[in-house]
């Protein structure tokens, strides 16, 4: 049998398996097992995926738990870009409200360094991408799902929220805000 020709038999499985294809099957099998394997570890001991829970939710019932912390939190308004947002600064462990729509982040959200929140996120429309930038934080955003990630920054800065996920014709111009002090 060769590679180009048909098997002359029909039932190819029957006939036994030449030295060379058994050797590559077997490290195939062990190469998959390791990356099992490190999948975990990289999980458990790398800390390089996020941790994060998700819950199913409407935009009602997001827009409302939102707004109430904006209305508790909000410590000033801010112009960003064309458009004024409320920058919002909530307790340590508090839950702080993300939501992405087309085509943008509201509100700003104001952090402390080395304390740790729940950030709270949903999109209202479609999926949008939640990349904080410069540090290595990717999110997908889904509609209908409330995703929460526990956060506790370690550096003190301004943090652009960038929508890595194609949302439209204004999709470069979706950009929020997160301050770290």
């Amino acid at each position: 049998m060769s590679a180009i020709l048909p098997p002359s038999e029909r039932l190819w499985w029957k006939h036994p398996l030449d030295r060379v294809e058994g050797t590559w099957i077997v490290i195939a099998l062990i190469w998959c097992l390791i990356m099992f394997f490190m999948m975990i570890s990289w999980h458990i001991y790398g800390k390089q995926n996020l941790s994060t829970e998700t819950y199913k939710t409407t935009r009602e019932m997001y827009s409302a738990k939102a707004q109430a912390v904006v209305d508790k939190y909000t410590v000033r308004q801010e112009k960003y870009g064309d458009k004024e947002y409320p920058v919002v600064h909530p307790p340590e462990g508090g839950d702080v409200y993300l939501i992405g729509r087309l085509w943008d982040w509201w509100p700003i959200i104001e952090l402390e360094k080395d304390k740790t929140y729940r950030l709270h996120l949903t999109s209202m429309d479609y999926n949008h991408g939640f990349s904080l930038q410069p540090t290595n934080i990717n999110i997908q955003v889904v509609p209908g799902y409330e995703h929460v990630v526990k956060v506790t920054p370690n550096q003190s800065g301004t943090f652009s929220i960038v929508c890595n996920e194609y949302c439209g014709i204004g999709h470069h111009t979706m950009l929020g805000r997160i301050y770290v002090k």
